[in-house]
């Protein structure tokens, strides 16, 4: 078996030892625009060979986790030569713009789209870990769209890395994952911009940061090369999300002004149920 990785940083690259592990005769192969990422990807044995999109008409699958924008602009370019029997799997956290961009084209069939909700604030090939995708969530879109043996085949391999699979319309798909993704994501920048801005003194920073600001600004060390891409393309949505939520803060900014402790005390014991539905994560 052939698995050729669009992209290997921390989704592909872990996804390799996976691989590895439950298919010791596995062939990787890496392609990327950085040489210097191909030449990591082979010293952490995470690929056993550089290619480029030319070589893809031998590969039983194509793993594509490159920045959203990149996905939609090269899947053509990759569903134009891979062969019969190939299946391109997507891992954009984004949808609907990667669906629009390969709606028509003659290979269709032959893509899946799909969002792991899986990761961490790492990117790179060092970032690779095992079992990253174990117990996790994956999203597929438009699964009517490919090819009924080849969608049976990728549904056995993600159960074989024991993930849950989800389908849902890329378009609810980005509304959502706005919400619970997106916006963390664009809070934590945030956080840490405020911070920086009024704190220039770093050893106090670095001194009175606790769990909580640790665990709240973690997000903040993501790729922004990866992240500004996303918010790009899920535009309308962050946009609604972020109205939203300016919204709650300055309610609250109002009734903490206002000295209405007790009203926000009951809205907060209210907001406390999010643990309920996390507590199982």
């Amino acid at each position: 078996m052939k698995v050729s990785f669009v992209g290997i940083g921390l989704m592909n690259g872990s996804l390799s030892l996976d691989l590895q592990q439950m298919y010791p005769d596995v062939v990787l192969e890496g392609i990327s625009r950085k040489e210097a990422t191909l030449d990591r990807a082979l010293e952490l044995g995470l690929i056993h060979q550089k290619g480029n999109i030319d070589d893809l008409q031998d590969a039983d699958w194509v793993f594509v986790s490159i920045p959203v924008e990149a996905i939609a602009n090269q899947l053509p370019k990759i569903l134009d030569v891979v062969g019969e029997q190939t299946l391109v799997v997507d891992f954009g956290s984004t949808k609907s713009a990667i669906c629009e961009a390969v709606k028509n084209h003659p290979k269709r069939q032959q893509f899946l789209a799909a969002h792991p909700i899986a990761g961490t604030e790492y990117s790179g090939p060092d970032a690779a870990i095992p079992n990253l995708y174990k117990n996790k969530t994956i999203m597929l879109c438009e699964t009517a769209k490919t090819h009924p043996e080849l969608l049976v085949r990728a549904k056995n391999l993600f159960a074989q890395l024991e993930m849950h699979v989800r389908e849902m319309n890329p378009i609810a798909h980005d509304k959502h994952i706005a919400y619970v993704s997106h916006l963390s994501h664009i809070t934590s920048f945030m956080l840490g911009k405020t911070v920086l801005e009024k704190e220039t003194d770093e050893q106090n920073i670095f001194d009175m940061a606790g769990s909580g600001f640790a665990s709240t600004v973690r997000l903040a060390k993501s790729s922004p090369e990866m992240w500004m891409p996303i918010f790009a393309q899920n535009k309308q949505n962050v946009l609604e999300t972020l109205e939203e939520y300016i919204l709650n803060m300055n309610e609250f900014k109002e009734k903490l002004a206002a000295n209405a402790h007790e009203e926000l005390l009951a809205e907060m014991k209210n907001i406390n149920r999010i643990k309920t539905i996390l507590e199982h994560k």
